[in-house]
């Protein structure tokens, strides 16, 4: 057990994250680099600073002393990690792990190189040059990503040459931190697009949650849903590949391990090494501990004896329109509420913009529930939230 942690990045996310921590007696103090984030409303105190500023992040450390460090965005000076490992503090799940899930090249290489699990092909680029080429090698369509960023900006697909220079241009606005550099895969024609909550202990076995589909637009999630039916094959194909590059990475937590089902098998995808946004489906109640309570108990090293799926849940997300640094309002939550079996969290983010995700639509039911009226419901309660 653990007294002091900090948390770097304080969105949504970090919140419930917060929450679940102090539930278990824990001191928390969220970092982010604007004033009012999420997690910083509910913590026990807060740093404001730019965490690739690898100074400002040295400070912090020295200032609050943690004994676990947890990253919970993309955009930190993660090779620092390193250090305050050697110090005998704990990044989590690892410095190793925080290292390589925050760039995108270090993680699929590890993943398709090292590790042979299977990948969609792919090819970077630093310059408009080699743009070109890994756009000749791969074929149209394919998708096109920054290295390093988070909720799906800058990432988009070609699908026609008139797409290349917008998608060049997009990835490099997207980019997060000082990396300039993308990364083009072949496009995988897939059934479903999956993400496997996967929990690493310090003493224990490697459990899994029910699977969670989800679904993106402009490459960030605009609903999930759980359990997600699957193949039995696929199903274990995808716990073996999670398995295999969890344990390569190291460390205890909770990670969010992407995966595209197609009719061919499973695709490796992508994987991040904290509470994931499709998983907010779990605080629906769809099962015994959400993944936040899990990230919480895994990397506090207090045991989880079961994960035990106990309602089909569907998150739908509510986003702003307009662009504003005024605090929000909301219209239209008591008329969801009414609804005995939905829920609304609101993040309460302190301005707005075109897209941003505001708060989310739980929606709940039995495990044998129709998950497509259950979707359905979910957008349809979302759409009479307005984010004014």
């Amino acid at each position: 057990m653990t007294d002091t942690i900090l948390l770097l990045g304080s969105g949504e996310l970090g919140k419930e994250l917060v929450i679940a921590l102090q539930r278990l007696g824990k001191h928390v103090i969220a970092c982010d680099s604007y004033e009012g984030a999420p997690a910083m409303q509910v913590a026990d105190g807060f740093e404001v600073f730019d965490m690739l500023d690898g100074e400002a992040l040295r400070a912090a450390v020295d200032k609050h002393d943690p004994s676990l460090i947890v990253p919970e965005i993309e955009s930190i000076r993660t090779e620092r990690f390193y250090e305050f490992e050697a110090e005998g503090r704990t990044v989590v799940p690892s410095s190793k792990a925080a290292n390589f899930t925050m760039n995108r090249k270090l993680i699929r290489d590890l993943a398709a190189q090292d590790l042979g699990v299977r990948t969609a092909n792919y090819r970077y680029a630093t310059s408009r040059t080699e743009f070109m080429t890994a756009i000749r090698e791969i074929g149209i369509p394919c998708v096109v990503k920054p290295l390093m960023s988070s909720s799906g900006k800058g990432q988009s697909i070609i699908r026609k040459e008139t797409d290349i220079e917008p998608a060049w241009k997009y990835a490099l606005e997207g980019s997060r931190g000082d990396l300039k550099e993308i990364i083009v895969e072949e496009f995988i024609a897939f059934d479903t697009e999956i993400t496997l909550l996967t929990v690493t202990q310090k003493e224990g076995p490697t459990l899994f949650c029910p699977p969670i589909g989800h679904r993106q637009e402009r490459g960030d999630y605009q609903e999930s849903w759980q359990p997600c039916d699957l193949k039995k094959k696929h199903l274990k194909d995808a716990q073996a590949m999670a398995a295999k590059v969890t344990e390569a990475l190291g460390g205890s937590g909770l990670w969010g391990v992407e995966f595209f089902i197609a009719k061919d098998g499973v695709y490796f995808s992508e994987l991040s090494p904290r509470p994931h946004d499709t998983g907010m489906v779990t605080l629906a109640k769809t099962q015994n501990l959400t993944e936040f309570e899990l990230h919480a108990r895994a990397i506090l090293g207090l045991p989880i004896p079961e994960i035990r799926q106990e309602n089909a849940g569907v998150s739908a997300v509510v986003l702003a329109s307009e662009e504003s640094q005024e605090a929000p309002r909301y219209e239209g939550l008591e008329e969801v509420m009414q609804d005995p079996h939905a829920d609304v969290r609101v993040f309460g983010k302190p301005s707005t913009r075109p897209y941003r995700r505001m708060a989310v639509v739980l929606v709940d039911g039995p495990v044998d529930a129709d998950s497509d009226e259950l979707r359905a419901r979910a957008a349809e309660l979302a759409s009479r939230i307005k984010v004014l």
